[in-house]
């Protein structure tokens, strides 16, 4: 199993339930793979560096977790096609 950490940008127009909802079907993708979360770090609303979608702010999470090394790989086909969650990225973190 190796360390992870997956960077996420969720859409800040939708309400306050619908985005934990996002963020908890997400976490439930990464502990359904057998990982296990280590730590969540929500950071709130952020102004973005240039427009994504004609939004100018999203909130960020970032999500530690421990994982076989197809998960990231997996949830990143699954992220893509999320349609609240801006942008992501999942890297392995060194030991």
């Amino acid at each position: 199993m190796g360390k992870y950490e997956l960077a996420l940008v969720v859409n800040a127009k939708i309400e306050d339930d619908a985005r934990a909802e996002v963020v908890g079907k997400i976490k439930a993708m990464i502990e359904g793979y057998n990982g296990v979360i280590t730590n969540v770090d929500e950071w709130g609303k952020k102004k973005l560096a240039y427009e994504i979608q004609k939004m100018k702010e999203g909130y960020y999470y970032f999500i530690q977790f421990d994982a076989a090394t197809t998960v990231p790989a997996e949830l990143e086909a699954r992220l893509r096609i999320n349609e609240n969650v801006l942008r992501f990225l999942c890297l392995k973190q060194e030991a």
